[in-house]
């Protein structure tokens, strides 16, 4: 007891700073926390969620089911061979849409996926097509166990990454990293587009494929680690896990008997494309949090993802259900003379990293990222540290180094996020609002907060 008192009293504070400052002038060690009510009109449903005796145990579960399930790559196929699409079959990013509401960068990926297919001569011939509403289907590529950065659009002729939990089986595919600027995810389909996509199918994935056979799977988990101990987050900083992937497959590449110039201009693709891990990141993220659905009684967040127009959210106690809202506008730095007004509101798969612990998340591990996305280094480790108030967990292999290696935040909460009206961290890139333009810039962004009373509305019905 005596120990006790003789260390200086210390309070937490919440809310108006003139308390706190009373408090410190009388030389009291003060702690600031964020404390915000919950969410209006969700008392019911918080408290009847909250009451659920399965929750707990349910998001202990499904938390230990996301830390534990590895990811592994194990091939690199045409995505018409794996997913069973004919070349009028189109995936895209987010939760459903049709044409008639799809945005800017979605349409310009999916005219310019109609042109690759040989559905049309020229991209814009497709417009009829897609605005006929039949001849066609487009369904998001998370109902296929896919995912696709921006736009996200995926068609037959293009090759994925094939990504397995070797425990399971159980699969996951994303197509190739294009680079950045005019690229079909960010909406671009001009000629330099198709080229690009026609040598990546051609030349760029059959090396990969028979690299990645030769050399045998592939441990991405343990890539994602290291990268995170690198200054890498695993959204929009990838620097560190491409280049551990290339030094992977590299020699299986030299040695596949592809011409010299074939192998020397993939590596060049490759090591010039900080973003090209991004589109195994991603799979790996979805095939853990996969491992988490269908949990009774859990209201962890197993998916977020934008089609551009809107946002969506799933949960693993509340099967394929979305629960969606008006995607929104990304704040951070502008390419060239572009700005607010000629960006698209958020779009893509790749918030995958998010839910899963990383990117956004993961920001304190990736100080320089600020450079990409706006802010100060400051601002990186308070949006890691903030993650922490609505997940349960930490994740044990994604360590923190500039947090005394603390595990990333994972495992959002729709309880904690409704208690605590602090909304997930994205970090992103920004597509033009027309279709055509690419990308324009990069920043942060939130969902819009409606999706997640939503979800504890659908989650408190499910209550027994």
């Amino acid at each position: 007891m005596s120990r006790l008192l003789e260390q200086a009293p210390q309070v937490l504070a919440a809310g108006v700073d003139l308390f706190a400052e009373a408090i410190e002038a009388q030389g009291t060690t003060v702690q600031r926390v964020e404390w915000r009510p919950p969410m209006t009109g969700c008392e019911a449903d918080l408290a009847r969620v909250m009451s659920d005796r399965r929750r707990v145990g349910a998001n202990l579960e499904a938390l230990q089911r996301i830390v534990s399930t590895d990811a592994e790559l194990i091939d690199v196929l045409p995505a018409g061979e794996v997913l069973g699409l004919a070349g009028n079959d189109f995936l895209h990013a987010g939760p459903p849409i049709g044409w008639d509401r799809a945005s800017g960068p979605l349409r310009g990926a999916l005219l310019g996926a109609a042109a690759l297919e040989g559905l049309v001569a020229e991209p814009k011939d497709a417009e009829a097509l897609f605005a006929s509403g039949t001849g066609y289907t487009l369904e998001p590529c998370h109902h296929h166990g896919a995912v696709g950065p921006m736009a996200g659009v995926i068609s037959a002729s293009m090759w994925v990454f094939v990504v397995a939990d070797p425990a399971t089986g159980r699969r996951t595919y994303c197509t190739l990293n294009e680079g950045l600027g005019k690229v079909l995810r960010y909406g671009a389909y001009g000629p330099e587009v198709l080229s690009r996509l026609r040598w990546m199918s051609d030349v760029l994935a059959p090396l990969l494929q028979t690299a990645v056979r030769a050399r045998g799977p592939v441990d991405l988990r343990a890539i994602l680690a290291q990268m995170v101990q690198m200054g890498d987050e695993a959204h929009n900083r990838n620097r560190a896990g491409t280049l551990m992937l290339l030094r992977e497959l590299l020699p299986a590449m030299v040695e596949s008997g592809a011409p010299s110039s074939q192998v020397a201009e993939a590596v060049r693709f490759v090591s010039a494309n900080d973003h090209f891990f991004l589109n195994l990141a991603m799979p790996a993220c979805k095939l853990t949090l996969d491992s988490a659905r269908g949990i009774a009684g859990s209201t962890i967040v197993v998916a977020m993802a934008r089609n551009g127009t809107d946002f969506g959210i799933q949960t693993a106690g509340t099967g394929d259900e979305w629960f969606t809202g008006p995607a929104q506008l990304a704040e951070g730095l502008f390419l060239g003379s572009y700005g607010p007004e000629d960006a698209n509101p958020d779009i893509g798969d790749s918030a995958i990293t998010e839910t899963a612990g990383l990117g956004g998340f993961a920001m304190a591990a990736a100080p320089a990222i600020v450079r990409f996305v706006g802010g100060q280094v400051s601002d990186a480790l308070n949006a890691s540290r903030r993650m922490y108030e609505i997940t349960i967990g930490e994740h044990p292999m994604y360590a923190i180094p500039i947090l005394d290696f603390r595990g990333t935040p994972t495992g959002i909460d729709v309880t904690k996020v409704v208690r605590t009206q602090i909304l997930p961290q994205i970090n992103t890139g920004m597509a033009g609002k027309q279709a055509g333009v690419g990308q324009v810039g990069a920043g942060l962004v939130t969902p819009p907060a409606e999706v997640f009373p939503k979800a504890l509305a659908a989650l408190a019905h499910l209550v027994r």
